[in-house]
């Protein structure tokens, strides 16, 4: 006949038995958190709550609520077009990389926007938006945007 000192275990010790001794780590509030409602046991947050929290618009971050500046990014810098007509030859296609490589532009990874200003060279400008005056300072000068 086996004895209980005989039997073996069939499953695993509980790891540490929680909420008992002054000097333990797991004594107080044996790893719970401060007081309230999570605190006791069997908590739960009643879902009416959560509904009421849910409704409410939610105005940073992704999402339906995002606000349309933050959708819209980063403004696209501003380039006069007598800064590009000082800085590059007559005859030359404006693109993106050569306006990054004259050093017009700080960043790469800005957009850019020509604006107004007076133009004496021929400029074929491709891929860059431009406003109504920056075009028709480009066009008169006889040069193409496409």
């Amino acid at each position: 006949m086996a004895h209980l000192g005989q039997l073996k275990r069939t499953g695993k010790r509980a790891y540490r038995r929680i909420g008992r001794g002054q000097g333990s780590s797991r004594g107080k509030q044996s790893g719970r958190g401060g007081k309230g409602q999570t605190a006791r046991a069997g908590h739960k947050i009643r879902p009416a709550f959560r509904d009421i929290i849910k409704k409410l618009p939610k105005r940073r971050g992704y999402g339906k609520n995002r606000g349309r500046t933050v959708v819209a990014g980063i403004a696209p810098l501003a380039v006069s077009v007598s800064r590009v007509d000082a800085r590059m030859e007559n005859g030359a296609e404006i693109t993106f990389k050569s306006l990054v490589a004259a050093g017009i532009t700080g960043r790469r990874n800005q957009k850019v926007k020509l604006v107004g200003g007076n133009v004496t060279k021929k400029f074929t400008v491709k891929g860059i938006p431009a406003t109504a005056t920056a075009r028709a300072a480009i066009e008169k000068a006889g040069g193409t945007l496409s």
